[in-house]
């Protein structure tokens, strides 16, 4: 199974929070997943660090790669696709999230009852 995780499942899993539940731990661990971070969820954790909203000191990149993630571009089929989904969901970070796990594949992991609402495969990242 292959994994998109969503900003806080990625936030969840590098502080060892408690939030991110069991299956999805475990599926984040299995070495045959490949675990995805997109570059939509390291600007979105740019974005509220330089506004003062999170506190969350190091380089994304470093993390991403410490963790052996790998990093999702963002292309202009992503950006195209996220723009023209249904308006169930205002966030554009993850509209963004659910365009790019719709065209690749992958199996979001995430906690937000809006992204269910589209075809998209979500693993519930509290479970």
């Amino acid at each position: 199974m292959d994994l998109l995780l969503d900003t806080h499942a990625f936030l969840w899993w590098l502080s060892d929070d408690p939030d991110l539940g069991p299956e999805s731990r475990a599926h984040i661990e299995r070495s045959s997943n490949s675990v995805f971070i997109s570059a939509a969820t390291a600007w979105e954790i740019a974005v509220k660090r330089a506004s003062g909203r999170l506190v969350a000191p190091g380089e994304i990149e470093q993390w991403i790669a410490d963790e052996g993630f790998l990093e999702l571009a963002i292309e202009v089929g992503h950006a195209v696709e996220s723009a023209e989904l249904p308006r169930h969901h205002k966030d554009p970070f993850d509209r963004l999230l659910i365009a790019q796990a719709r065209s690749e594949d992958l199996t979001l992991v995430a906690r937000d009852d809006e992204m269910e609402k589209y075809e998209v495969t979500i693993l519930d990242a509290s479970r």
